[in-house]
């Protein structure tokens, strides 16, 4: 039996977004659905803003960054009255099944609909920052941090030649996934997330230390310092100040900003979208929803939506082991 299918793309965009969109279309052109896709979020489901998805549609857009579709915050879809409009128009439009590709704002939004709509609702995680419980990883995060490392690389190249101190804030929301990665990846001096921080006053004794240690041991070289979003309080200036009390004078700030959220999607985003539109759509007609499709161990995985942001998703113990060793390294060289 034919089902119509309506996809959208919700909160911050994720590099990766479109290969997802892609893989659906495919999907539904070789089951024999109906895909529309709704623009602009929440708001196009509110303004009943669709278009036709085919496969003329596809050319071209695994490699693309961004999504066609557009995305955007929807306040509207907070209140009761938004839901039920959206109800509204997705019977009246005939959609059997809704997928939504966010983040855990998108999701919660996701699951109130479901109160008042019975139709099937499908949730992909499409985020930058990694903090979706019930997955290994979310789509656009391996690009994000490629594109950090990359970008932590440039500076690391002006921090030599001034031997300065830099701050690099990253992005991530309120986890420390991205800012860690990025950290690890680049070979950063020293990395700040919000899954350690304790309290300004001993983080910043702690990174003094390390300061001071590198350079008792090698005289005054750079030091690179990755920052996750919203961990230090007044953000990187007030960092930069706490540093600059402590007669560290040679400190620059940067925040690589949303240049995170764009570019073409790295391989294994590209893969990772790939795999979880597909099997979206296999789920469709099925007594199955309320659900966010991940993916754990290379498995395509179906969770709960509720427990993708009711539960704290962990750090990788390898990598902050890995990290908190080297930190440690340098510091043990320089009491040697």
């Amino acid at each position: 039996m034919s089902k119509r299918v309506a996809i959208l793309t919700s909160g911050g965009d994720a590099p990766g977004m479109n290969a997802c969109i892609r893989a659906a279309i495919i999907a539904c052109q070789k089951a024999g659905y109906t895909l529309l896709g709704y623009k602009h979020g929440y708001n196009g489901l509110l303004q009943q803003e669709y278009i036709s998805l085919s496969l003329d549609s596809t050319h071209n857009l695994i490699q693309q960054g961004g999504t066609i579709l557009h995305s955007a915050r929807c306040k509207e879809f907070m209140h009761e009255e938004g839901l039920l409009k959206a109800a509204h128009n997705l019977k009246k439009a005939r959609i059997d099944s809704l997928i939504v590709i966010g983040g855990d704002g998108s999701f919660k939004g996701a699951a109130k609909l479901n109160e008042h709509w019975d139709g099937q609702i499908i949730g992909i995680p499409g985020t930058i920052d990694n903090d979706i419980a019930g997955t290994d990883a979310t789509i656009g995060y391996f690009t994000a941090i490629d594109t950090a490392m990359s970008s932590i690389d440039k500076v690391r190249d002006t921090a030599d030649a001034f031997e300065r101190i830099f701050l690099v804030e990253v992005m991530g929301r309120n986890a420390g996934f991205l800012a860690l990665n990025a950290a690890l990846s680049s070979a950063a001096d020293y990395v700040i997330v919000p899954e350690f921080f304790s309290s300004a006053e001993s983080e910043i004794e702690k990174l003094v230390s390390q300061i001071n240690a590198q350079r008792t041991l090698k005289g005054p070289v750079s030091f690179i310092v990755v920052v996750a979003e919203n961990v230090w309080p007044n953000g990187l200036a007030g960092l930069t100040d706490a540093l600059q009390q402590r007669n560290l004078q040679d400190v620059r700030p940067v925040t690589l900003g949303h240049v995170q959220r764009g570019g073409s999607p790295v391989a294994q985003d590209r893969l990772l979208a790939t795999t979880l539109g597909e099997a979206a759509i296999r789920l469709v007609g099925k007594d199955i929803s309320n659900v966010m499709v991940g993916e754990v161990n290379q498995r395509p995985v179906t969770v709960p939506l509720s427990e993708t942001w009711k539960n704290t998703k962990p750090l990788n113990e390898a990598r902050v082991g890995a990290m908190r060793t080297l930190m440690n390294e340098r510091y043990n060289q320089a009491d040697n």
